[in-house]
């Protein structure tokens, strides 16, 4: 085993990561970047494009773009986190094109277009800038569990090292888990790497949960693909298999009649027929990477109708996750901070978010105050302190199992358990409390399962772990939906359609063994319902 010495550890890749990683180093800290993939190509941002909440700093666009998404979320977010979002993003964007020289077109005016990224292009650029700012990248490395000292503060992670066959550890002064969301599988693009692996360490340490019902996002694809571009939907018209128009779909508010129709076992169609033609022109020069299919198949999608499916994204384009408790993104252990998907964005988007936009600014912005936050409490630690100290490993289900070894639980067993309770849009999506108590009692059943039996070494530990972790997201998923006797926001219950107003605040949820969910003891604080 390897055993490594740093001040900071970030665990992930992407976007969230690499920004974690890059202001942790200008503060002067020792950094190591541990992916599971390779940094700068894993993750859903370097496989397409995205847009950025990128907003001048005047008084009425900052008004507009706060106030624009407060009712979707259901008025769960805080307008102080969105001023301090988009005065980070739009400092770390400019940045981003002048040290970064990333290559932002301009408008027919002369003036830099600056509120999308070509995903591909921007992380190769945030892998160059993390490495000639010092940070050691350790890729094809997936952690497996955070390390912690008696005192209970974490204090580094172990992992296994998929090129070279063999298990490390990293001791560190503090650790950021910019991890992603968890898709559970789903076949979205760029989520192979996203199984909620953050949010299963923060849980073994003692951190919480923060919006884990707003999880049940889809996202509309051409059947047998894996592109999720769904604002592009909002120009499309959905059709039967017979050519009759159906009624009531839609890529926003409608996407329930899609799933109701695909779950009789019909086909459904689309067609982008409702863009003109500078429309159309604007979308290839955004998402190129939309269209590589339709090309590929000879499908014109302007002209040409063609099968749709929705396809599961959970928390990546979900908000729920590690619950924040300061502005430097800490989670309330002593030295673990989280970022980007990994961490709730209730704080600017409460229970709604779509792809990229706020996504992207979230990733950008919390990713550079948690590793700015991870640098200075690693420096209020005193050198030499990650050597001096003593730790041990925190993990649990999938590493270290508590009933008979000779009968092991196969993670594929574990996978295919929590796909069949979460990817059906009849549990997930059309959400109603007879069955998400239902498929909680099959979660609980095979989760004290696979924490008996699972178990595994070297590559096997990874997947073990992933299955692990998958099936507690859906656990904190479900009892977090079935706190909410509400519709609000993405969390739509058929049972409950109404808002709420007394369910005005956010749930809590956390544990392992035997998970839990409530109200927070805050309000939201955005606009009152």
């Amino acid at each position: 085993m390897s055993d490594l010495l740093t001040d900071v550890l970030v665990v992930g890749g992407g976007p969230a990561a690499t920004w974690a990683a890059l202001k942790a180093a200008e503060d002067g800290a020792r950094v190591v970047l541990a992916d599971k993939g390779w940094c700068g190509t894993s993750g859903a941002t370097a496989a397409g494009g995205t847009g950025v909440w990128y907003v001048p700093p005047e008084p009425a666009a900052r008004e507009a773009a706060m106030a624009s998404r407060e009712g979707l979320g259901g008025y769960l977010a805080d307008r102080r986190w969105m001023a301090r979002v988009l005065d980070e993003t739009y400092d770390r964007i400019n940045e981003l094109a002048v040290e970064g020289r990333y290559p932002f077109p301009t408008g027919p005016d002369g003036q830099p277009l600056r509120g999308g990224l070509q995903g591909p292009e921007y992380m190769r650029r945030m892998r160059v800038r993390v490495r000639r700012a010092g940070v050691r990248i350790l890729d094809h490395s997936p952690v497996t569990e955070l390390l912690n000292d008696r005192d209970g503060a974490v204090a580094g992670a172990a992992g296994h090292r998929r090129q070279a066959g063999e298990d490390y550890r990293v001791r560190a002064g503090a650790v950021v888990l910019a991890t992603g969301g968890c898709a559970f599988f789903s076949g979205a693009l760029g989520t192979n790497t996203n199984t909620g692996d953050g949010a299963l360490f923060a849980a073994e340490v003692g951190a919480q949960m923060s919006g884990m019902e707003f999880s049940n996002a889809y996202g509309i694809a051409p059947e047998g693909t894996s592109v999720t571009k769904t604002a592009f939907y909002s120009f499309a018209t959905f059709y039967r298999e017979d050519g009759e128009a159906l009624e009531g779909a839609a890529s926003q508010g409608g996407r329930s009649v899609i799933a109701r129709e695909l779950l009789t076992g019909a086909r459904v169609f689309a067609r982008l027929d409702r863009a003109d033609e500078h429309a159309r022109a604007a979308m290839r020069r955004a998402q190129p990477n939309f269209f590589l299919t339709f090309d590929r198949l000879g499908i014109d999608p302007f002209t040409d109708r063609f099968a749709v499916t929705l396809l599961a994204e959970g928390t990546v384009r979900g908000t729920g996750g590690i619950r924040i408790t300061g502005d430097d993104c800490a989670t309330g252990v002593p030295g673990l901070y989280a970022a980007g998907d990994a961490a709730t964005r209730e704080e600017i988007c409460g229970g709604f978010t779509g792809g990229g936009s706020h996504n992207a600014a979230w990733a950008i912005s919390s990713g550079s105050w948690a590793g700015r936050g991870a640098a200075r409490h690693a420096r209020s630690l005193g050198s030499g302190s990650a050597a001096a100290r003593r730790v041990g490993g925190a993990g649990g289900a999938g590493l270290r199992p508590t009933g008979n070894a000779a009968a092991p639980l196969d993670h594929r067993e574990a996978v295919e358990l929590v796909q069949g309770e979460v990817l059906p849009y009849d549990k997930n999506y059309l959400r109603h409390g007879e069955g998400l108590s239902e498929a909680l009692r099959s979660l609980d059943a095979g989760w004290a399962q696979l924490r008996a039996r699972l178990h595994g070494e070297g590559a096997g530990l990874v997947k073990a772990r992933q299955a692990a972790a998958m099936v507690a997201h859906a656990r904190w998923m479900y009892a977090s939906a079935l706190a909410r006797t509400e519709s609000r926001g993405m969390a739509r219950r058929l049972d409950h359609p109404e808002q709420d107003p007394a369910q005005h605040h956010r749930i809590l949820a956390g544990g392992l063994d035997r998970v839990w969910a409530g109200p927070a003891a805050g309000r939201g604080t955005g606009v009152a319902v």
